[in-house]
């Protein structure tokens, strides 16, 4: 449960950072995001749990 404590944690500072440091590039990338296909957020979202997964997977080992 730890685990799962840091991994939010780390997910929310990433996400702060773009805020935070850039917030003309967070506009630019919603924008880029609400006038992408769906069927391309789908695949790519996929393959990010799907490397996410991985990493995990090879991390714990």
């Amino acid at each position: 449960m730890d685990d799962l404590g840091v991994a939010i944690g780390l997910v929310l500072v990433i996400e702060g950072l773009i805020w935070a440091l850039a917030p003309q590039i967070g506009r630019r990338l919603l924008e880029a995001a609400s006038e992408t296909p769906e069927s391309s957020l789908r695949l790519v979202g996929t393959a990010a749990v799907a490397a996410g997964v991985l990493i995990v997977w090879i991390v714990r080992g």
